[in-house]
């Protein structure tokens, strides 16, 4: 059995960064997203004292952030330019480097367990559209009528983009969210360090409102969106393609294993140079093997929280 970590467990969780609006925040409303963010944080810290390893917990955070419709994941998930639904997520386990990956899910209810499913059952890495539902169906995976993702406000925020021909919107355009989301880049994600000291990140995405059809942003692929090894453990959001250009996520391992930089001296790096200079915006949380987080970005602000085993939880929005 493999000895227990010294170092505590360590949980940390995103739901999308963007534009700060603070002076229209309604108080309650802010405090509804904080609520979210730590209840979520506190399910995945009980596992993690329970000795659960870290893709157990990543991939149940994630699965509770695509249940809650203020998030673009899952229920509550951003239109096409056709109106429909198309949902990516991914998961890797940094200590085996196995992964899993879907894109354009239209009916399966939780994409980061399909995700799980086709790393553990599918022997490939990635699976893409109806085939990815029916395999996800075949696993067991609860399957869902496509209108069930769909809410009023999201189908309100398309046709407005449609309206004043806006290419794509990032994000939902929701009433009185704490960030301006008509610039909020919508994707959720968890990384996690487990109490045996092994590493794994999930993240999971709705997309872009009005966005073409089939278009694939940097949430499914690895290295890029998502990304877990011996090291770190990554999960970003932001403008996708800018993710993928640098490959965000596996810059941070990249930069601490052959640079020697800290877990914070990467990630401002990745947040603060590589990205600005591809015209990216957008941030990311990260758990290094010794224990330590970073959640950079640089937009006005962030969904984000953390938490260690035995301690409260910690979640904010602004700056």
């Amino acid at each position: 059995m493999r000895a227990m970590n010294t170092i505590p467990a360590t949980l940390a969780i995103h739901g999308g960064a963007g534009t700060i609006l603070r002076e229209t925040t309604l108080p309650a409303v802010e405090q509804a997203y904080l609520d979210a963010l730590q209840d979520i944080l506190r399910a995945g810290e009980q596992l993690l004292a329970r000795g659960a390893p870290a893709l157990e917990v990543v991939v149940e955070c994630v699965r509770l952030l695509e249940e809650n419709e203020r998030f673009n994941a899952g229920r509550g998930a951003v239109y096409t330019a056709d109106a429909t639904h198309e949902l990516d997520a991914s998961v890797m386990d940094g200590h085996t480097r196995r992964a899993g990956a879907v894109a354009g899910l239209r009916s399966t209810r939780n994409p980061v367990r399909a995700a799980r499913a086709v790393m553990e059952a599918s022997g490939h890495v990635m699976l893409i559209g109806a085939a990815a539902d029916a395999f996800a169906a075949a696993q067991g995976l609860e399957q869902v009528s496509p209108d069930w993702f769909g809410t009023p406000e999201r189908l309100a925020q398309l046709r407005r983009a449609q309206g004043v021909g806006t290419a794509a919107i990032l994000d939902h355009d929701g009433a009185q969210p704490p960030l301006d989301e008509r610039h909020k880049f919508g994707t959720v994600g968890a990384v996690a360090l487990d109490a045996h000291g092994r590493l794994a990140a999930a993240t999971s995405t709705g997309g872009m409102t009005n966005k073409h059809p089939g278009r694939v942003g940097d949430s499914p692929i690895l290295g890029a969106g998502c990304y877990a090894d011996g090291t770190v453990a990554v999960s970003c959001t932001g403008t996708g393609e800018a993710f993928m250009r640098v490959l965000a996520a596996h810059e941070m391992s990249a930069q601490m294993r052959y640079l020697g930089r800290s877990l914070a001296e990467a990630g401002r790096d990745v947040v603060d140079t590589l990205l600005p200079a591809v015209a990216g915006q957008g941030g990311l949380i990260a758990v290094s093997h010794t224990g330590e987080i970073c959640l950079p970005f640089n937009t006005e602000g962030m969904y984000r929280g953390w938490v260690r085993c035995g301690q409260a939880p910690e979640a904010r929005i602004f700056r």
